[in-house]
């Protein structure tokens, strides 16, 4: 999926990031805290997503603010990767200047002499959650008039709005 965040003077950022799960509490995504998108999230924890097909020509807008996964909820994910992948988040300062690659390759390979079975989930990785204030639905179509349906949340419910293409 796309997220997209902003920085402390608004300026948008837009990456791909791995869906890990949705459910009724919201969408979630696992990273890096410190990372570009760790601190744009920290500062303004307010965030969109979007998600597209472009073979069935839909789409799906998310917007939402954003809230930290439990530390429990982390660990469950962090378990469930790949070793090698749980190495090269330990190895790496994400978003950080390198002076080159071998400096990443030579960090992993201290880790795995150190942690060469478990490593274990760092205090600066986890999750985030991104509960739904709208979702927006898109259909497109042939002749430019595409079907739009924003679902906004209104008290305790969701109110649909069909928006113009």
């Amino acid at each position: 999926m796309a997220l997209a965040t902003a920085d402390a003077q608004g300026d948008p950022s837009v990456r791909m990031v791995l869906l890990h799960q949705v459910d009724e509490r919201g969408f979630v995504f696992f990273t890096n805290y410190e990372s570009v998108k760790g601190l744009e999230l920290s500062g303004r924890p307010r965030a969109a997503l979007c998600f597209y097909w472009p073979r069935l020509h839909r789409q799906v807008r998310v917007v939402g603010s954003v809230e930290r996964t439990s530390r429990a909820e982390s660990e469950a994910y962090w378990a469930g990767r790949p070793y090698g992948s749980r190495l090269s988040a330990l190895a790496s300062a994400q978003s950080s200047v390198i002076p080159d690659r071998n400096i990443l390759e030579e960090e992993v390979q201290r880790l795995q002499s150190l942690y060469p079975v478990a490593p274990p989930l760092p205090e600066f990785w986890g999750g985030y959650r991104i509960p739904a204030d709208a979702v927006e639905f898109w259909q497109g179509r042939s002749n430019r008039l595409h079907d739009r349906l924003r679902y906004h949340r209104d008290g305790t419910g969701w109110r649909i709005d069909r928006l113009a293409p």
